[in-house]
């Protein structure tokens, strides 16, 4: 299941100053779509919750014009479900500064189940603060 914030939350809550270093708005959790197919398995025992991913849009994909590939350390995991890659891509496209990281990894045999993932924005403190 995906979660997701209106655009004009989003961006009223961006524009308010940040309580603390780190904090992050999360725009989606999902889990990783083609972690069977990918590298995954082989970097399985290195991977750890908290690690960061990085996003990569495929506008040209032949099977979807919104995909979003997951990378770890430059390997590919997977891409965001197609039912909930929509709203990533357009603000990927738009030049919004997501970013995504492991927040689960299980043992399962579904590989659906094996990876589920964050999809956030950091807050950046106003200057001076």
């Amino acid at each position: 299941m995906a979660f997701h914030i209106p655009v004009l939350a989003l961006l009223a809550m961006l524009a308010a100053p940040a309580a603390a270093a780190d904090a992050r708005i999360i725009v989606q959790e999902s889990p990783l779509a083609g972690f069977q197919y990918y590298e995954g398995k082989a970097l399985w025992d290195m991977m750890r919750v908290g690690d960061p991913l990085h996003l990569v849009r495929e506008p040209r994909n032949p099977h979807d014009a919104n995909a979003v590939r997951l990378e770890w350390r430059g390997e590919m995991l997977g891409y965001i479900p197609r039912r909930e890659n929509a709203d990533v891509a357009r603000q990927m496209d738009l030049g919004a500064p997501v970013k995504a990281r492991i927040v689960r990894l299980a043992e399962a045999r579904n590989p659906w189940q094996r990876v589920r993932f964050e999809v956030y924005v950091e807050l950046i403190p106003a200057p001076g603060k």
